[in-house]
Protein backbone atom coordinates (compact mmCIF):
# COMPACT_ATOMS: atom_id res chain seq x y z
CA UNK A 1 0.00 0.00 0.00
CA UNK A 2 1.33 3.38 -0.61
CA UNK A 3 1.71 5.75 1.83
CA UNK A 4 0.37 9.49 0.81
CA UNK A 5 2.46 12.53 0.30
CA UNK A 6 0.43 14.27 2.82
CA UNK A 7 1.52 12.01 5.45
CA UNK A 8 5.03 10.40 4.35
CA UNK A 9 7.69 11.10 6.14
CA UNK A 10 10.22 11.76 3.39
CA UNK A 11 8.02 14.08 1.91
CA UNK A 12 7.23 16.50 5.26
CA UNK A 13 10.38 16.32 7.35
CA UNK A 14 12.57 18.30 4.89
CA UNK A 15 9.42 20.79 4.73
CA UNK A 16 9.14 20.89 8.50
CA UNK A 17 12.47 21.45 9.10
CA UNK A 18 13.19 24.11 6.76
CA UNK A 19 9.56 26.13 8.64
CA UNK A 20 12.15 25.44 11.86
CA UNK A 21 14.89 26.80 10.51
CA UNK A 22 13.30 29.99 8.75
CA UNK A 23 11.61 30.58 11.84
CA UNK A 24 14.82 30.73 13.57
CA UNK A 25 16.17 32.96 10.83
CA UNK A 26 13.65 35.23 11.57
CA UNK A 27 13.59 35.30 14.97
CA UNK A 28 17.18 36.09 15.18
CA UNK A 29 16.90 38.83 12.95
CA UNK A 30 14.03 40.19 14.46
CA UNK A 31 12.22 40.61 10.94
CA UNK A 32 10.73 39.64 8.06
CA UNK A 33 12.51 37.47 4.71
CA UNK A 34 13.11 40.73 3.21
CA UNK A 35 14.73 41.79 5.89
CA UNK A 36 16.60 38.67 6.47
CA UNK A 37 18.01 38.37 3.39
CA UNK A 38 19.04 42.21 3.11
CA UNK A 39 21.99 42.34 0.39
CA UNK A 40 25.30 43.57 2.10
CA UNK A 41 25.40 47.45 1.97
CA UNK A 42 21.56 47.83 1.82
CA UNK A 43 19.71 48.85 5.00
CA UNK A 44 18.66 45.71 7.13
CA UNK A 45 22.13 44.54 6.90
CA UNK A 46 23.35 43.55 10.52
CA UNK A 47 26.60 44.31 9.64
CA UNK A 48 25.93 47.91 9.54
CA UNK A 49 25.37 49.52 12.97
CA UNK A 50 22.72 51.94 13.27
CA UNK A 51 24.05 54.43 16.45
CA UNK A 52 21.03 56.43 18.00
CA UNK A 53 17.40 56.83 17.18
CA UNK A 54 17.16 55.63 13.73
CA UNK A 55 13.75 54.81 12.59
CA UNK A 56 14.27 51.56 10.59
CA UNK A 57 10.72 49.99 10.55
CA UNK A 58 8.77 52.51 8.22
CA UNK A 59 10.80 51.29 5.36
CA UNK A 60 12.80 48.71 4.46
CA UNK A 61 14.86 50.79 1.97
CA UNK A 62 15.18 54.04 3.72
CA UNK A 63 16.13 54.39 7.15
CA UNK A 64 16.07 58.16 8.99
CA UNK A 65 17.95 59.11 11.85
CA UNK A 66 16.10 61.04 13.99
CA UNK A 67 17.87 63.39 17.50
CA UNK A 68 20.83 64.87 17.08
CA UNK A 69 24.39 63.17 16.48
CA UNK A 70 23.12 60.05 15.11
CA UNK A 71 25.44 57.92 13.07
CA UNK A 72 26.46 54.74 11.93
CA UNK A 73 29.23 52.03 11.13
CA UNK A 74 30.02 49.42 8.92
CA UNK A 75 33.18 47.24 7.78
CA UNK A 76 33.62 46.41 4.22
CA UNK A 77 35.74 44.97 1.58
CA UNK A 78 36.82 46.24 -1.52
CA UNK A 79 38.48 49.26 -2.92
CA UNK A 80 35.48 51.72 -2.95
CA UNK A 81 32.49 52.73 -1.70
CA UNK A 82 29.34 54.90 -2.69
CA UNK A 83 26.62 56.35 -0.35
CA UNK A 84 23.09 56.12 -1.43
CA UNK A 85 21.05 59.72 -0.63
CA UNK A 86 17.99 60.17 -2.03
CA UNK A 87 17.85 64.08 -1.62
CA UNK A 88 20.35 66.61 -0.50
CA UNK A 89 22.29 66.42 2.54
CA UNK A 90 25.28 67.91 4.25
CA UNK A 91 27.19 64.84 6.00
CA UNK A 92 30.63 63.67 7.57
CA UNK A 93 32.38 60.49 6.44
CA UNK A 94 35.45 58.67 7.79
CA UNK A 95 37.09 55.78 6.30
CA UNK A 96 39.58 53.74 8.55
CA UNK A 97 41.58 56.19 10.60
CA UNK A 98 41.77 58.28 7.99
CA UNK A 99 40.84 62.30 8.24
CA UNK A 100 36.60 63.05 8.75
CA UNK A 101 35.65 65.07 5.05
CA UNK A 102 32.41 67.03 4.89
CA UNK A 103 30.32 66.63 1.95
CA UNK A 104 27.96 69.86 1.34
CA UNK A 105 24.87 69.32 -0.40
CA UNK A 106 25.10 65.89 -2.07
CA UNK A 107 22.27 63.56 -3.35
CA UNK A 108 22.27 60.10 -5.26
CA UNK A 109 25.40 58.04 -5.01
CA UNK A 110 28.20 59.75 -3.45
CA UNK A 111 31.30 58.73 -4.42
CA UNK A 112 33.48 58.48 -0.87
CA UNK A 113 36.44 56.89 -2.51
CA UNK A 114 37.36 59.32 -5.38
CA UNK A 115 41.08 57.75 -4.60
CA UNK A 116 40.34 53.91 -4.48
CA UNK A 117 41.64 51.92 -1.52
CA UNK A 118 44.31 49.69 -1.01
CA UNK A 119 42.59 46.21 -1.63
CA UNK A 120 41.14 44.82 2.05
CA UNK A 121 39.58 45.21 5.01
CA UNK A 122 37.95 48.95 5.32
CA UNK A 123 35.69 50.85 8.01
CA UNK A 124 32.96 53.45 7.62
CA UNK A 125 31.55 56.19 9.95
CA UNK A 126 28.51 58.37 8.31
CA UNK A 127 26.88 61.03 10.20
CA UNK A 128 24.35 63.87 9.03
CA UNK A 129 25.20 67.91 9.38
CA UNK A 130 22.89 69.15 12.52
CA UNK A 131 21.49 72.49 12.31
CA UNK A 132 19.87 73.66 15.95
CA UNK A 133 18.83 69.88 16.35
CA UNK A 134 17.41 69.54 13.03
CA UNK A 135 18.79 67.37 9.99
CA UNK A 136 20.13 69.64 6.98
CA UNK A 137 18.49 68.22 4.28
CA UNK A 138 17.33 64.56 3.59
CA UNK A 139 18.79 62.63 6.03
CA UNK A 140 17.75 59.44 4.70
CA UNK A 141 20.26 56.26 4.44
CA UNK A 142 19.48 54.17 1.57
CA UNK A 143 22.39 51.46 1.17
CA UNK A 144 25.87 51.38 0.07
CA UNK A 145 27.10 50.72 -3.36
CA UNK A 146 30.63 48.41 -3.11
CA UNK A 147 32.94 46.79 -5.26
CA UNK A 148 31.59 44.09 -7.25
CA UNK A 149 31.96 40.62 -5.09
CA UNK A 150 32.76 42.94 -2.17
CA UNK A 151 31.01 42.28 0.88
CA UNK A 152 30.64 44.07 4.36
CA UNK A 153 31.84 43.19 7.90
CA UNK A 154 30.63 43.56 11.81
CA UNK A 155 33.51 46.14 12.55
CA UNK A 156 35.24 46.16 16.29
CA UNK A 157 32.12 48.40 18.50
CA UNK A 158 32.40 50.01 21.71
CA UNK A 159 31.37 47.85 24.83
CA UNK A 160 29.44 50.73 26.36
CA UNK A 161 26.93 53.63 25.54
CA UNK A 162 26.28 57.17 27.03
CA UNK A 163 23.49 58.92 26.63
CA UNK A 164 23.11 62.74 26.52
CA UNK A 165 19.70 63.96 26.77
CA UNK A 166 19.74 68.05 26.23
CA UNK A 167 19.13 71.14 24.49
CA UNK A 168 21.22 73.47 21.86
CA UNK A 169 24.34 73.35 23.98
CA UNK A 170 24.29 69.59 23.78
CA UNK A 171 23.33 69.91 19.99
CA UNK A 172 26.81 72.04 19.53
CA UNK A 173 24.87 74.70 18.08
CA UNK A 174 27.85 77.47 17.26
CA UNK A 175 30.61 75.04 17.49
CA UNK A 176 32.18 74.70 14.37
CA UNK A 177 30.86 70.68 13.36
CA UNK A 178 28.19 70.76 15.61
CA UNK A 179 27.19 67.47 16.86
CA UNK A 180 30.57 66.14 15.85
CA UNK A 181 32.15 69.24 17.62
CA UNK A 182 30.09 68.85 21.14
CA UNK A 183 31.03 67.68 24.17
CA UNK A 184 28.96 64.49 24.27
CA UNK A 185 30.67 63.18 20.57
CA UNK A 186 34.14 64.10 22.32
CA UNK A 187 33.46 62.17 25.52
CA UNK A 188 32.82 59.45 23.47
CA UNK A 189 35.53 59.31 21.65
CA UNK A 190 38.03 60.30 24.64
CA UNK A 191 35.88 56.92 26.82
CA UNK A 192 36.11 54.80 23.90
CA UNK A 193 31.82 54.51 23.76
CA UNK A 194 28.97 55.04 21.93
CA UNK A 195 27.28 58.15 22.15
CA UNK A 196 23.99 59.53 21.66
CA UNK A 197 22.82 63.13 21.65
CA UNK A 198 18.92 63.35 22.56
CA UNK A 199 18.71 66.93 22.26
CA UNK A 200 16.74 69.10 20.13
CA UNK A 201 17.64 73.12 19.98
CA UNK A 202 15.58 75.61 21.86
CA UNK A 203 14.22 72.54 24.07
CA UNK A 204 13.28 72.45 27.12
CA UNK A 205 12.46 70.33 30.10
CA UNK A 206 8.80 71.19 30.94
CA UNK A 207 6.77 71.36 27.49
CA UNK A 208 5.36 75.01 27.41
CA UNK A 209 1.73 76.14 25.98
CA UNK A 210 4.14 78.13 23.64
CA UNK A 211 5.23 75.79 22.34
CA UNK A 212 8.67 74.69 23.97
CA UNK A 213 9.63 71.11 23.37
CA UNK A 214 9.58 69.36 26.75
CA UNK A 215 12.30 66.58 27.08
CA UNK A 216 10.20 65.40 30.51
CA UNK A 217 7.84 63.98 27.73
CA UNK A 218 9.49 63.79 24.54
CA UNK A 219 12.54 61.41 25.80
CA UNK A 220 10.30 58.30 25.52
CA UNK A 221 9.83 59.34 21.70
CA UNK A 222 11.35 58.50 18.04
CA UNK A 223 11.08 61.87 17.05
CA UNK A 224 11.53 64.82 19.16
CA UNK A 225 8.70 66.29 17.11
CA UNK A 226 6.61 63.86 17.03
CA UNK A 227 3.99 62.49 20.14
CA UNK A 228 4.40 59.27 18.46
CA UNK A 229 5.92 56.41 18.15
CA UNK A 230 7.89 55.59 21.05
CA UNK A 231 11.27 54.62 20.95
CA UNK A 232 12.00 50.70 21.68
CA UNK A 233 14.55 51.42 24.43
CA UNK A 234 15.67 47.54 23.56
CA UNK A 235 17.57 48.48 20.66
CA UNK A 236 20.65 49.89 22.49
CA UNK A 237 21.05 50.12 26.62
CA UNK A 238 22.84 53.41 27.78
CA UNK A 239 25.18 52.38 30.63
CA UNK A 240 25.30 56.22 31.89
CA UNK A 241 22.69 59.54 30.97
CA UNK A 242 23.93 62.63 31.29
CA UNK A 243 21.30 65.31 31.47
CA UNK A 244 21.43 68.80 30.33
CA UNK A 245 18.33 70.62 30.58
CA UNK A 246 16.71 74.08 32.20
CA UNK A 247 18.45 76.33 30.32
CA UNK A 248 15.16 77.25 28.44
CA UNK A 249 12.94 76.91 31.06
CA UNK A 250 13.04 80.19 32.19
CA UNK A 251 11.73 81.64 29.03
CA UNK A 252 9.07 79.82 28.80
CA UNK A 253 7.18 80.68 31.81
CA UNK A 254 7.93 77.34 33.83
CA UNK A 255 8.11 77.48 37.61
CA UNK A 256 10.30 76.45 40.52
CA UNK A 257 7.51 73.78 41.20
CA UNK A 258 7.02 72.62 38.05
CA UNK A 259 10.52 72.44 37.20
CA UNK A 260 11.59 70.07 40.01
CA UNK A 261 8.45 67.95 39.61
CA UNK A 262 9.43 67.43 35.61
CA UNK A 263 13.08 66.88 36.54
CA UNK A 264 11.97 63.81 39.09
CA UNK A 265 9.62 62.40 36.60
CA UNK A 266 12.30 62.53 33.77
CA UNK A 267 14.89 61.05 36.37
CA UNK A 268 12.12 58.28 36.85
CA UNK A 269 11.61 57.90 33.08
CA UNK A 270 15.60 57.36 32.34
CA UNK A 271 15.70 54.87 35.55
CA UNK A 272 13.00 52.94 33.74
CA UNK A 273 14.04 52.99 30.18
CA UNK A 274 17.70 51.95 31.68
CA UNK A 275 17.32 50.01 34.81
CA UNK A 276 21.27 49.62 35.73
CA UNK A 277 22.51 52.93 34.05
CA UNK A 278 24.64 55.74 36.39
CA UNK A 279 22.27 58.76 35.66
CA UNK A 280 24.65 62.45 36.02
CA UNK A 281 22.08 65.81 36.18
CA UNK A 282 24.53 68.45 35.05
CA UNK A 283 24.19 71.77 36.56
CA UNK A 284 23.52 73.78 33.67
CA UNK A 285 26.08 76.36 32.39
CA UNK A 286 23.96 79.54 33.42
CA UNK A 287 23.37 78.67 36.92
CA UNK A 288 19.52 78.22 36.39
CA UNK A 289 17.33 75.83 38.31
CA UNK A 290 19.90 74.37 40.28
CA UNK A 291 18.71 73.76 43.55
CA UNK A 292 15.91 71.97 41.49
CA UNK A 293 17.96 69.90 39.87
CA UNK A 294 19.57 69.08 43.00
CA UNK A 295 16.59 68.47 45.35
CA UNK A 296 14.87 66.42 42.24
CA UNK A 297 18.79 64.22 42.78
CA UNK A 298 18.28 63.53 46.34
CA UNK A 299 15.10 62.95 46.43
CA UNK A 300 16.32 59.90 43.73
CA UNK A 301 18.40 58.94 45.99
CA UNK A 302 16.40 59.43 49.32
CA UNK A 303 14.23 56.86 47.44
CA UNK A 304 16.34 54.23 47.02
CA UNK A 305 18.03 55.18 42.98
CA UNK A 306 21.68 54.87 44.06
CA UNK A 307 23.00 55.29 40.75
CA UNK A 308 21.90 58.92 40.37
CA UNK A 309 24.24 61.81 40.50
CA UNK A 310 24.15 65.77 40.61
CA UNK A 311 27.48 66.89 38.83
CA UNK A 312 28.43 70.86 40.41
CA UNK A 313 29.67 72.67 36.86
CA UNK A 314 29.81 75.62 38.31
CA UNK A 315 32.85 77.45 37.34
CA UNK A 316 33.98 75.29 34.27
CA UNK A 317 33.32 77.88 31.17
CA UNK A 318 34.93 81.54 31.02
CA UNK A 319 34.10 84.07 28.75
CA UNK A 320 36.57 82.78 26.28
CA UNK A 321 34.70 79.51 26.25
CA UNK A 322 31.20 80.60 24.00
CA UNK A 323 30.46 82.01 20.69
CA UNK A 324 27.77 83.86 22.74
CA UNK A 325 26.47 84.32 26.52
CA UNK A 326 25.14 80.58 25.97
CA UNK A 327 26.57 78.20 23.61
CA UNK A 328 29.66 76.85 23.81
CA UNK A 329 32.63 77.54 20.88
CA UNK A 330 34.58 74.45 20.22
CA UNK A 331 37.28 75.41 22.85
CA UNK A 332 34.39 74.98 25.71
CA UNK A 333 33.11 71.97 24.72
CA UNK A 334 36.64 70.46 24.78
CA UNK A 335 36.80 72.47 28.52
CA UNK A 336 33.48 70.41 29.46
CA UNK A 337 34.96 67.13 28.52
CA UNK A 338 38.06 67.68 29.97
CA UNK A 339 35.40 68.04 33.20
CA UNK A 340 32.90 65.39 32.25
CA UNK A 341 34.56 62.73 30.88
CA UNK A 342 36.51 61.63 34.25
CA UNK A 343 33.39 61.76 36.43
CA UNK A 344 31.66 59.41 33.91
CA UNK A 345 34.57 57.23 33.78
CA UNK A 346 35.38 57.11 37.30
CA UNK A 347 31.46 55.60 37.49
CA UNK A 348 31.49 53.19 34.36
CA UNK A 349 34.93 53.03 33.38
CA UNK A 350 36.69 53.48 29.91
Amino acid sequence: MQTSPRTSPRRTLPALVAAVLMACLLSWTGGSPAQAAAAPGQPGDPNIKFIGRWDTTSSSTAYTPYWAGAYYRAGFTGRTVKLKQRGTIDLWARIDNGPVTFYDDVKGTVNLTPAALSPGNHTLQVNYQVVAGSYKGDAVFQGLVLDSGATTFAPPAPARTVEFVGDSITVGTTSSQNARTAYGWLIGGRLGVEHTQIAQGGACLVAAADGCVGLERQFTKLNPNAATPDWNFSRYRADAVVINLGTNDVGHGVSSAQFQSAYSSLLRTVRAAYPQAWIFALETFRGRFVPQTEAAVKAAVAGGDARVSFVDTTGWLGSGDLTDSVHPNDRGHRVIADRLAPVIAARIGS
